[in-house]
């Protein structure tokens, strides 16, 4: 399975959206937040100073993800990271992670947060697997469905 990692493309914005709001739906609820960033990417992440990544499978988009820029100059989060229900297994959500590190080590980035939930189990030990440590969450937290920060420092 030949898979190749390309950057944002207009034409994909759609399956962002789409690819991200399977697994909102499915584990949780779609928060105004995630709507609002998800209909809207470009404003909300390219235009900010952040990158959105795909991975694809003979042209068709098959997973995502987001490094979003935060106030703290040089971090970034890492979000958004989807794979389609029908190539979950074939290790290219690793892929995208892999390709992001690699990224930001070649920008120069400080380090990279991410937010998620322990009831993402396979996301959460995808995560420490790479090498993201667990570090305490603040109090506004920007997603209700929080319950674990993680950092990867640079």
């Amino acid at each position: 399975m030949k898979i190749k990692i390309i950057t944002f493309h207009k034409e994909y914005a759609k399956d962002f959206y789409t690819l991200n709001i399977e697994w909102l739906k499915k584990y949780f609820v779609v928060e105004p937040y995630d709507e609002e960033v998800l209909s809207n990417p470009e404003k909300y992440i390219i235009h900010k100073g952040g990158f959105i990544f795909f991975a694809l499978l003979e042209n068709k988009v098959v997973g995502t993800v987001a490094l979003m820029p935060m106030q703290e100059k040089g971090t970034f989060e890492l979000t958004k990271m989807a794979v389609s229900p029908e190539f979950r297994g074939f290790k290219i959500g690793q892929k995208l992670m892999q390709h992001c590190l690699d990224y930001a080590k070649d920008q120069n980035f400080k380090r990279l947060l991410l937010y998620s939930s322990k009831k993402l189990e396979n996301a959460i030990y995808i995560y420490r697997k790479f090498g993201f440590i667990e570090v305490p969450v603040e109090p506004n937290c920007p997603y209700l469905r929080c319950d674990i920060k993680m950092e990867y420092p640079l």
